[in-house]
């Protein structure tokens, strides 16, 4: 029989081949794939933040963590379709206009996507155009913008302008960060909040959407 218990530690030290291996088992054995997600794997991506935050873990340990649940959910994700279980909330999120650099976006989406939220990663470099456009074909209620230069970090407030223009803005809530990026300019360009690591991203994310 299946030990969903291990699940949890698969994820949390990184195992992508043992993590889908139980997940397989458990369903065959019909577990419930949202216990499944809410009992061991949520928990273990917070395991994996808390660890990141202490510095017991870096980027390497969250990337392998990431990998072993995303291969856990791409065979409990269509089950959960069918059901009709609805996700912590929709993100939209990708690195702004004119910005190449994607690792610490990935880092966010993956953790995002761990925490259970419905994650659409339109990748780097960004125009707030299609932050519009994926807000409103897929409802989201939460946007993430990364920025890794100073000289880019302008496109988070066009960005947050366009939203506003579409008449979006009151219906989604706007999280920035990357390595130039502060609360106080957050604050500045209007944006609901700030998160300087993707275990910070998700509390924040829960926080806003009240999950």
């Amino acid at each position: 029989m299946a030990d969903s218990a291990k699940l949890y530690d698969t994820i949390v030290n990184g195992n992508a081949k043992d993590a889908v291996a139980i997940t397989k088992e458990a369903l065959a054995e019909n577990a419930d794939p949202l216990e499944l997600v809410t009992r061991y794997m949520i928990p273990a991506m917070d395991e994996v933040g808390r660890r990141f935050e202490c510095e017991d873990y870096f980027v390497p340990e969250l990337l392998l963590a990431a990998r072993a649940m995303k291969g856990a959910m791409e065979l409990i994700r269509p089950l959960l379709v069918e059901r009709g279980a609805e996700p912590s909330g929709r993100v939209v999120i990708g690195t702004v206009k004119g910005d190449l650099h994607d690792i610490g976006k990935n880092l966010v989406a993956s953790m995002l996507e761990g925490g259970g939220f419905e994650v659409v990663d339109l990748g780097a470099d960004v125009a707030p155009e299609k932050f519009v456009e994926a807000v409103e074909q897929k409802s989201a209620n939460v946007v993430c913008l990364s920025a890794l230069l100073t000289v880019t970090m302008p496109s988070m407030k066009t960005t947050i302008a366009a939203l506003n223009d579409a008449g979006l803005r009151g219906r989604v809530k706007v999280l920035v960060g990357g390595a130039p990026v502060t609360q106080q300019y957050a604050d500045e360009i209007g944006a609901d909040g700030y998160a300087e690591n993707a275990g910070a991203a998700v509390k924040l994310a829960r926080t806003i959407t009240k999950v």
